[in-house]
């Protein structure tokens, strides 16, 4: 079978975040495996068996065939909330994460002279994603204070991961990017090779965590359901292995409200005339 295995007949399931490390990508479909069997014994139809690992994992987000999927803290706040619904955030327990907030680490080559953030005027900074709260918002926030006319670093590159933006550090091409602590935890602990030649200047400051949603149309009762499920995996004995391999502690229910931080960091950055990480 596939790997969408028949989800595109009906609802889809898209957990796409973190999935630089096989350790993690097995871990999350095992995640899914439970979830799919809690929901289809609560009496829920339709529940697709398997990931979808074709789709985009933007794309996911706003298909209305939507029944879970993790976005981003800056999109959710910016402009998904009219078409999803917030079904929980999830409860890492690797370092820089705490009681659903997470922030990023500004990581440099360990051969940096740099200091602090101010000594980075006029370097390059690797960004995983133009719309990425850990690895943009957050680093423009941090640098804001210190930019000058608009402009702090010399260059910006847009790298495509977390994990390629350590790699350009490493290798001498970038000088700086801000690593979210649930991929540098990940990597921390599975693949300490990728962290090689780096190291951790600073720490941002925190927002909540990767929200958990699904499609705006989805009932109370579907919302319901799917909380249940997540709740039910928080306390299963059988899906402890999968809870210790994705650090994970549990999930909470959020207001959507918690998720203004996001744009409350934007417009910080914005005020002190720093609009674009640049």
């Amino acid at each position: 079978m596939s790997a969408d295995g028949g989800a595109r007949a009906g609802r889809i399931a898209s957990l796409a975040m973190y999935r630089d490390l096989s350790e993690i990508t097995d871990a999350t479909r095992a995640l899914w495996a439970c979830l799919a069997g809690y929901l289809r014994g609560g009496g829920m139809a339709d529940v697709p068996a398997l990931l979808d690992e074709t789709i985009a994992f933007d794309a996911a987000w706003t298909d209305p065939r939507l029944l879970l999927a993790q976005t981003c803290g800056y999109p959710f706040a910016s402009r998904l909330r009219d078409v999803v619904r917030l079904v929980a955030t999830p409860l890492y327990d690797h370092p820089g994460c705490e009681n659903g907030l997470g922030g990023s680490f500004v990581v440099v080559s360990a051969q940096s002279p740099a200091t602090s953030v101010a000594d980075l005027r006029g370097r390059t900074a690797a960004v995983n994603d133009s719309l990425s709260n850990s690895g943009m918002n957050l680093l423009r926030h941090i640098v804001a204070p210190h930019a000058i006319g608009g402009r702090f670093f010399g260059r910006v590159i847009e790298s495509g991961s977390h994990v390629a933006s350590l790699a350009l550090i490493a290798a001498g091409d970038a000088d700086v990017a801000a690593i979210d602590c649930v991929t540098h935890g990940n990597l921390a602990r599975f693949a300490p090779e990728r962290l090689a030649g780096t190291r951790i200047l600073a720490e941002t400051a925190k927002t909540p965590g990767l929200p958990f949603v699904t499609r705006a149309a989805a009932d109370d009762r579907e919302l319901a359901m799917l909380r249940e499920a997540l709740t039910r995996l928080s306390d299963d004995p059988a899906a402890a292995l999968i809870r210790r391999t994705l650090g994970l502690r549990g999930f909470a229910v959020l207001p959507e409200r918690a998720y203004d931080r996001v744009l409350e960091i934007e417009r910080a950055a914005v005020a002190l005339g720093y609009p674009q990480l640049a």
